[in-house]
């Protein structure tokens, strides 16, 4: 017997409207996710199609890029100050704290701000000489966050002072403070801080599980500064050490973890204690719940980087799926992950946003434009919108089971379920390497098996009420639709017609393919077009995330939950038997002539 789906633990150092179109293919078809273009989407044929999208601009600037910190200038002030404290953090092995700035200056105004580098020295003595012919800027790196000076003061212009309080995360190095005067476009330097750190910047932090390769083996990590290893076993059983690479373990229910590091200097360097299910094996008949979303990102707890108008709804999402992670199996985040775009303190600030998921669950990713999108890079769409990250950071800091991790497609089993995971960022169309994959994954499965095939990509294929999408005429991405579209076995939409009027239960062989919208998981939101689309049944304005539950081979419920209260606000269910997913239905069957 092989064990179940084998899952990678990855760790750093120490860092380390949205609609949803769901195709049901034969056993589920299609859905799309509403969004605007480019942002988007996830596929699922089986039963479903997962797309999830928004324009690029509907995101607003990354508030770290408003910042020209290279045209920063020194004006240091000998009356203004900035103190924080504790200036020690995680004495009791927390890996995220809470800090309090106390600042002030003699001549307020209200374009001061307040921001938090990490190292500490971010002078231009740290920068690396790139060019001998080009002076460096009087700062070498951008901050990892900041706020006005005048957010928890409203009398700050008259009387110069405030306090800050900051939630800082443990990644690596230490940190310090600065007060900035003249705004973001020509900053000035006036006061920095003490230096804060935590009391064991080398601690492994923030483990994310994944789906492996084999079904019999966990994935590791490899690191410069110490040698990683894992300490490991059934819950409340033996408990063994492996090098943090590729682990085997056998068939358990429940199994706990720690990370470690030894250090040069061999000492040890324990993380906290966690644990995770063993996956099912592929066809196990067994409760299977998943949670799939796209364009989640990331929030800040403490109100900084004004990203409650960037992505506002990411932390509300973050909590639900914690507050419900009892009845959660696995997650897979299809495209627009942390929207870092190029600042890699965002994507330390991510993995510690969603630790007590992605510790617990494979926590699966697929790649979405502000992951992969730059000009000359490869990525089929030529915009900037990764910031220039060309996929590194995503491919890097998450693992997936692709046999090559710069092409971000591949297939992953969990029970019931096979996942089809495509790249949207790359050419898949016809007679492409990605076309094949996509094609051999959806042929290659064993319906009586695992009847629920999931197909996940993160642009739009067909049906979404996405305004830039109907200002297009276009409905969903043309390049997938065309091209992909014959790949799906029966389409309740035909031919943008209702085949079923049935809203809440699906049952025996469909004649179509179903598209549920679903809001979105924390980025901004894009508006809904205001013509009449026949085929959209459910429209909804607000952050969500989608969760399917099997609960054998013939019955699955489809549930869209708000992130605001973890409420269900959409579902249907769907019972096929074996003989259901088999039929043909409308163009789906095979050509015949009089010969045949």
């Amino acid at each position: 017997h092989k064990s179940p789906t084998p899952l990678k633990v990855s760790s750093l150092v120490t860092q380390s409207c949205f609609l949803i179109p769901i195709l049901l293919s034969s056993i589920l078809h299609a859905f799309s996710f509403w969004g605007m273009r480019g942002l988007r989407m996830i596929m699922w044929t089986i039963l479903l199609v997962l797309a999830i999208l928004h324009r690029a601009s509907s995101h607003g600037i990354q508030p770290l890029s408003r910042i020209a910190i290279h045209k920063a200038t020194l004006a240091l002030d000998n009356l203004a100050y900035v103190k924080a404290s504790p200036t020690v953090l995680g004495l009791n092995g927390q890996n995220t704290e809470w800090v309090t700035v106390e600042y002030s200056s003699p001549n307020p105004s209200m374009d001061d701000w307040i921001v938090v580098f990490s190292p500490a020295n971010f002078s231009a003595s740290t920068c690396p000489a790139e060019n001998p012919r080009v002076y460096p800027p009087l700062l070498c790196s951008a901050p990892i966050k900041f706020q006005y000076a005048n957010y928890t003061s409203p009398d700050y212009k008259v009387n110069g002072k405030g306090p800050l309080k900051l939630q800082l995360i443990n990644q690596r190095s230490d940190f310090s403070f600065a007060l900035f005067s003249n705004g973001f476009l020509n900053p000035k330097l006036v006061a920095v801080s003490n230096t804060v750190s935590f009391a064991n910047p080398n601690a492994p932090v923030y483990p994310r599980l994944a789906q492996g390769k084999q079904w019999d083996e966990v994935n590791g990590y490899g690191i410069d500064e110490a040698e990683p290893f894992v300490q490991w076993g059934p819950k409340g059983g033996h408990q063994q050490h492996s090098p943090a690479v590729t682990l085997t373990f056998e068939r358990s229910s429940v199994y706990t973890y720690k990370l470690g590091h030894r250090l040069f200097n061999s000492t040890h360097v324990w993380s906290q204690e966690y644990q995770f299910r063993a996956s099912p094996f592929p066809g196990q008949n067994s409760l299977q719940r998943v949670v799939i979303f796209g364009d989640m990102g990331k929030d800040e707890a403490d109100g900084s980087n004004e990203y409650n108008n960037f992505q506002r709804g990411s932390l509300n999402t973050t909590k639900q799926l914690i507050k419900d992670l009892k009845n959660i199996d696995i997650v897979f985040h299809i495209g627009d992950i942390c929207y870092a775009n190029g600042y890699i303190s965002q994507w330390d600030q991510f993995t510690a946003q969603i630790e007590p998921i992605a510790s617990a669950v494979p926590y699966m990713l697929a790649s979405g434009n502000h992951e992969r999108d730059w000009p000359g890079t490869g990525s089929f769409y030529e915009n900037n919108d990764s910031g220039g990250e060309c996929g590194v950071l995503a491919e890097t800091m998450f693992f997936v089971p692709a046999e090559n991790r710069a092409k971000y497609w591949y297939s992953t089993d969990y029970g019931m379920f096979r996942f089809c995971i495509a790249d949207s960022e790359h050419d898949w169309r016809e007679g492409t390497e990605q076309y094949k994959f996509i094609e051999h994954c959806l042929a290659s499965v064993d319906r009586q098996k695992q009847p629920w095939l999931v197909f996940l990509a993160h642009r739009v294929l067909g049906y979404s009420s996405d305004l830039s999408y109907a200002v297009e005429g276009s409905f969903g991405e043309p390049m997938a639709k065309e091209n992909l579209q014959k790949l799906w076995q029966t389409c309740p939409i035909y031919e943008n017609q209702c085949t079923d009027n049935e809203k809440r239960y699906y049952k025996g062989t469909l004649k179509g393919t179903i598209h549920v919208v679903a809001g979105g998981a924390g980025a901004s939101l894009s508006p809904f077009t205001t013509l009449k689309t026949k085929w959209s049944l459910f429209k909804d304005y607000d952050y969500g995330f989608i969760k399917l539950t099997a609960f054998d081979h013939s019955n699955l419920l489809f549930e869209y939950k708000k992130s605001s209260d973890g409420k269900v606000y959409d579902s249907f269910r769907i019972s096929r038997d074996y003989r259901d997913i088999l039929a043909c239905t409308v163009d789906s069957c095979p050509l015949t002539t009089l010969a045949s």
